[in-house]
This record gives structure tokens, C-alpha cells and sequence, in this order.
């Protein structure tokens, strides 16, 4: 039986699929903008395309991200492909991003050879994200995961942006170099939080650390004066309820001009620090 596109709406519908959601997935899979559909609502499937679309209705009624469905998030300006190796690129990230990219034309500006480290890249976002913005410093990416990387580094080759990617855990691969700057989205959520089971789809070590979920977030902090020139600042995002605690790591490794950014939300999502002048 011919399957139209406004059935095959009503039956995401009936899924529990949100509209928007069933019509980008639809869009993609036909090959039309969305615009088309919502114009075309009585045009056809064909049976590969409804079998198709039956398919990945099921991985969304079942809580897979829209983003691995479609193979893409937009992040900061740019199309990004993700797949289930790495987080998909959340929003909220982007105040890490707005944050960065103020140093590098305030603080940080004027600098001969400016070095960024974006440490446990994933998808890429963040590094590429401020490569886009900010073409003139050097941005070298870090993540643990082979996977990863290569989603990050075909990133950077389809968008054209030149990031130096190394393969490696935290500051590890960074042994003997300092830079001016260095983020992060660290895995913050703590083990046994009741979120996980929200987000099974995406790859844990991306998620979770430690009792409290500040385990990356202390060994980012402890380690950075190793890696920082004096004067360099350190970003880090975290959880909606670890503000004062990151910022309590970060004084007690030295830092100043310690503080927090709010999210889209008003929440305070990211902390950050100076490393002092003399050393």
C-alpha cells in the first residue's frame, strides 16, 4: 500500500515522535527540503523510503538522538557529522565557545603565535568552532578515542579548517608544550546518576567520571599549569550544580580571576581561570 507523506506524519505521531523531529528524518530520506514537504503532504514513498523511515521512527520512539538518525548537528555556524562515537553537540556548549573566542580578542590578542589545546575533542566542535572564528591562532585538538578522532578530523577536512588532532588521554600527548588557552567538555555527570539512562545511546566515557562526576575536571586542573604559559587561561564546562566546586580546583591550583559563564538556561555552565604572570 502507497505510504503519503501525511501519513507517514500521522504515524510518527503515533509513535510518540515529535512532528518536526518525523519531518527532517522525512526530508532527508526524500531527498526535499522540509519546505517541500509541508507544501506536498500528499505525495508518495516509495516502498524503500517508508520500510526506511518505519526504521528509524523505531530508533527514535526508542530515544536515539535526532542527530545520529540524520548524521549531522549543527553547532556554532557549522554542519558537523556525528556518529554514535562521539557526544552530539549540544548547545549549551557554545558559551564555551563565546567565552574562548573573547580571550582570543581581548586578553590574548596580539599574541605572535597563539596556541589553543581543546582537550577531548569528540566530534570536533569546539576546536573547529574557534578555528571558523578565529583563523589566525593554532588550535590543536585532543581525544582518547581512535573513533573519535577520525570523526573529528573528517570534520575538520570537509569543513576545511586546519586543526592539529592527536590521538591521547587528557594533556598526555601535550608532553613538553604550553599554550595561551585550553578548553574543554569533560565528561561531568556523575556514576549512578539517574540521567544516564536518558542519554545510553551516547558513548559513556564521554559522560560520566567518577563518584561526583569531578574526576576529568580535577586531573584537567591539576595537570594544567604543566601545560599553560603564565598568563594562559583554562575553560572548562561542567554540570548544572558544579560551579562552586570547579571553581574551589581551579583557586586551589593557583588560578585567579576564577569565574563562572551562564548557558542559555542562566545556569552556570562553564568556569574558568588565569594562571598568574609570575610562577
Amino acid at each position: 500500500m502507497t505510504l503519503r507523506v501525511h501519513e507517514a506524519l500521522a504515524r510518527a505521531r503515533g509513535r510518540g515522535v515529535d512532528r518536526l523531529d518525523a519531518q527532517l528524518l522525512l526530508a532527508e530520506l526524500m531527498q526535499r527540503p522540509r519546505s517541500w514537504l509541508i507544501a506536498h503532504d500528499d505525495a508518495a514513498l516509495d516502498n524503500l523510503q517508508a520500510a526506511r523511515f518505519g526504521e528509524l521512527l523505531d530508533r527514535r520512539a526508542a530515544g536515539e538522538p535526532l542527530a545520529y538518525l540524520l548524521g549531522e548537528k549543527e553547532f556554532h555556524g557549522l554542519s558537523l557529522r556525528v556518529t554514535r562515537d562521539v557526544l552530539v553537540p549540544r548547545p549549551d556548549t557554545e558559551t564555551l565557545v563565546e567565552w574562548a573566542l573573547a580571550l582570543l580578542a581581548g586578553p590574548l590578542a596580539g599574541l605572535d603565535d597563539t596556541r589553543v589545546a581543546d582537550l577531548g575533542t569528540g566530534s570536533g566542535a569546539i576546536a573547529l568552532a574557534i578555528k571558523q572564528s578565529a583563523p589566525q591562532v593554532h588550535v590543536c585538538a585532543v581525544d582518547r578515542s581512535g573513533p573519535a578522532l577520525a570523526v573529528a578530523r573528517a570534520n575538520g577536512e570537509r569543513l576545511q579548517l586546519e586543526v592539529e588532532w592527536q590521538l591521547g588521554d587528557w594533556w598526555a600527548p601535550l608532553h613538553g608544550r604550553r599554550f595561551h588557552l585550553a578548553v574543554s567538555n569533560p565528561p561531568y555527570i556523575a556514576e549512578g546518576d539517574a540521567h544516564l539512562a536518558a542519554l545510553v545511546h551516547e558513548p559513556r566515557l564521554a559522560l560520566s567520571s567518577g563518584p561526583e562526576g569531578l574526576d576529568a575536571l580535577h586531573h584537567l586542573i591539576a595537570h594544567a599549569p604543566l601545560h599553560l604559559e603564565p598568563g594562559g587561561w583554562l575553560l572548562l564546562e561542567h554540570g548544572h550544580d558544579q560551579a562552586a566546586a570547579v571553581q574551589g580546583l581551579l583557586a586551589d591550583a593557583g588560578f585567579g580571576e576564577v569565574q563562572s559563564h551562564l548557558d542559555l538556561a542562566g545556569t552556570a555552565r562553564c568556569t574558568g581561570g588565569r594562571l598568574p604572570w609570575n610562577r
